[in-house]
């Protein structure tokens, strides 16, 4: 059967043809679940209704392995959620539309093999009218590179501008900016059986499918959850029984599929359905801060990057700059900014190996060697323009026992501040008796 035949012929060579109305609504909400499950590869994500996704994953193709496996692990993951994609891959999004409607499956990496691709492309790809493709075929075009052999004038004025800017946005001869996605703030998706299901346990692989576009979200959102809640709406007989609520613990946030689908797993063959199940609702109301785990630097085993990996680090470092351009930071259980740390050898020791309590207030990691002094205008510090002062004072003596202390002649007093700079610069200054100094910078 194709596009625009006559129902009654379709009925004549397939008697036992099911015939429903299309759902404008119901496919705009499949595509909005596409799009959070998508949130798993970018977060850069364009919906196009009524069946595009476009992803931007330049920035992704390192994380993933590169091009040829993040691709693979697309196209397996739409199929997952239960989807036949034509997919693409291509350095343009209008030229990857066009390429996997054609259904060119081969990735297209560099900008300089796109117009080769292109031109293969039938005129089929092309979004324009049918009057428009039959004008087309009339100047003896057949592919796009007979399109592109056309006059750009004459097709404008032939055709109309909007054509002759679709293929220079194709080409990359014009910026082709998308609308993106808008993850919603709360997570809520429903998933409909085509019929009733009544065995709890096979709700798990409904329940995985919804869990990855869950985990796709909170990815995009650098986030984790404890808990998420299963709605099992059962059939419209059951009355009594409307909906069956199934809540899900962790015992710290995650985003882990696995591990969601595991607990899941868990539980449904205990769960008792009091009716057949027709559709599954996931929600997830409450997220919190879940940054990713660091990988190690130079490509080590492991998830998180540790001692081993700064001693790595370190050495590659004195290697190259000497032994003495590197150490590392030691805290010292000392009051003065001078004195409160020493120099060892790196990598310093890990926060948990010291019981030094650190000293109240904020402290910049660059401190000058000796403080110097600001201009004063007005009773107000200048460095580059006025200060604006954040926080202070904070009162700190110095050791007037000892004589060891640089520039220290008795009892000497300074009142810290935080200022910010007219260059958004955040200082560590100080006030003391012969006026305003400069003493660190915040990174």
């Amino acid at each position: 059967m194709r596009p625009g035949s006559r129902l009654a012929a379709a009925w004549a060579v397939l008697p036992n043809l099911t015939v429903r109305a299309r759902d404008d609504q119901r496919e705009q909400a499949v595509l909005h679940r596409l799009a959070c499950w998508a949130g798993t590869f970018t977060s850069d994500v364009c919906c196009l209704p009524p069946q595009t996704l476009l992803l931007e994953v330049a920035a992704s193709l390192r994380l993933f392995g590169g091009a040829a496996a993040l691709f693979e692990r697309v196209v397996n993951g739409c199929a997952e959620q239960g989807f036949e994609p034509r997919a693409a891959l291509a350095p343009t999004p209008l030229a990857a539309q066009w390429l996997a409607a054609a259904g060119d499956a081969v990735p297209c990496l560099h900008p300089d093999e796109l117009p080769a691709r292109l031109d293969k492309l039938p005129l089929a790809v092309l979004p324009i009218t049918a009057p428009r493709l039959s004008r087309l075929h009339g100047f003896g075009a057949c592919s796009l590179a007979d399109v592109l052999r056309l006059p750009r004038a004459g097709l404008a004025r032939r055709l109309g501008a909007d054509l002759v800017a679709d293929l220079a946005r194709a080409r990359g001869e014009l910026p082709d900016p998308r609308p993106r996605f808008v993850f919603p703030e709360r997570f809520a998706e429903r998933l409909e059986f085509p019929a009733g299901v009544e065995n709890a346990s096979a709700l798990g692989f409904a329940g995985r499918r919804l869990l990855a576009v869950l985990c796709g979200w909170l990815t995009a959102r650098v986030a984790g959850i404890r808990t998420c809640v299963f709605e099992f709406e059962h059939e419209p007989r059951a009355d009594r029984f409307p909906v069956s609520v199934l809540s899900l613990g962790f015992a710290g946030a995650t985003r882990d599929v696995d591990r969601m689908a595991h607990a899941l797993l868990e539980r449904l063959p205990r769960f008792e359905l009091p009716a057949a199940v027709v559709a599954i609702v996931l929600r997830a109301d409450t997220s919190e801060a879940l940054p990713g785990r660091t990988a190690g630097l130079f490509g080590e085993r492991g998830t998180v990057a540790g001692a081993d990996s700064l001693a790595l680090l370190a050495e590659r470092l004195q290697s190259r700059l000497g032994p003495g351009a590197v150490h590392g930071l030691a805290m010292v259980a000392e009051h003065r900014p001078e004195k409160a740390s020493r120099r060892v050898t790196p990598p310093p020791p890990s926060p948990g190996a010291s019981a030094i309590e650190p000293t109240r207030g904020a402290r910049p990691l660059w401190l000058l060697a000796q403080p110097r002094m600001l201009r004063e205008e007005a009773g107000r510090p200048h460095c580059g323009g006025p200060l604006r002062l954040l926080t202070g004072p904070e009162r700190i003596e110095s050791g007037w026992w000892d004589a060891d202390e640089p520039g220290a002649v008795g009892d000497v007093r300074r009142d810290y501040f935080i200022a910010l700079s007219v260059r958004a610069e955040w200082l560590w200054i100080f006030r003391g008796r012969e006026g305003w100094f400069l003493h660190g910078m915040f990174a």
